[in-house]
């Protein structure tokens, strides 16, 4: 939703600044404007704000020392750098320190508003909530790739990590060791060997040895099952 999002307009020219906000407020964004880099830091630190548009040349400091400043407290906020500099020097100088995209003055608002648009949108896509697995006090964290359990954290290969979300996914169900080799190794037969097994003790020893609740169970003569209890 681009409703009620949040725009910080960094813009050391008074009108230029309150054309640009009263521009996104006519498309239902909200803006706040500072006109140094202090007061751009000031206002950021003290308000979450979806999208920055920072002009380059600022009173008291550099509009790449504010862009700096920024992603030290905020790696994903989209930053939009608007500049009467338009060399490729001067992009790239933008690019290097986490400018997201690039326009030269003069603009048209409309082509700032497309800009704004598509930036917010991106955004949105990667801040998708990333899916976590539970179990009990067991915790696999799709986006990081890792298992969480009792306040430990731990770093599982690709393979472990696969074979603990394929065993959660199938959280009270019993796998077979084929139904594993099928899934998890993408092998659609049985090789006879014990790599599965293998592989369970790996994860048995990571994410279930040093607790009472065991969660890996073996059923013999049909495979394994992830279970509370």
């Amino acid at each position: 939703m681009m409703n009620n999002k949040k725009i910080l307009v960094v813009e050391d020219e008074a009108k230029v600044a309150t054309f640009i906000k009263k521009g996104l407020q006519t498309q239902s964004f909200e803006a706040e404007t500072a006109s140094d880099g202090e007061e751009a830091k000031r206002l950021f630190s003290s308000q979450p704000f979806d999208l920055v548009i920072l002009d380059l040349n600022l009173p008291d400091m550099s509009g790449l020392d504010v862009c700096k400043y920024i992603r030290t407290h905020n790696a994903q906020v989209p930053i939009l750098m608007l500049t009467a500099l338009g060399t490729v020097a001067d992009k790239l100088s933008g690019f290097e320190v986490g400018t997201d995209d690039y326009m030269v003055k003069p603009f048209d608002f409309m082509e700032l508003l497309v800009r704004v648009k598509a930036l917010l949108k991106r955004t949105e896509a990667v801040q998708q909530p990333i899916e976590k697995l539970r179990i009990a006090d067991l915790e696999l964290d799709l986006g990081e790739k890792v298992a969480r359990r009792g306040g430990n954290v731990f770093d599982l290969t690709a393979r472990e990590f696969n074979l603990l979300e394929y065993l959660m996914r199938n959280n009270g169900r019993v796998v077979s060791k084929v139904d594993i080799a099928e899934k998890v190794w993408d092998i659609n037969f049985d090789t006879g060997t014990n790599f599965v097994e293998v592989y369970i003790n790996y994860l048995r020893n990571k994410v279930d040895k040093a607790f009472p609740n065991k969660l890996i169970h073996t059923v013999v003569g049909m495979g394994y099952m992830m279970k509370s209890k």
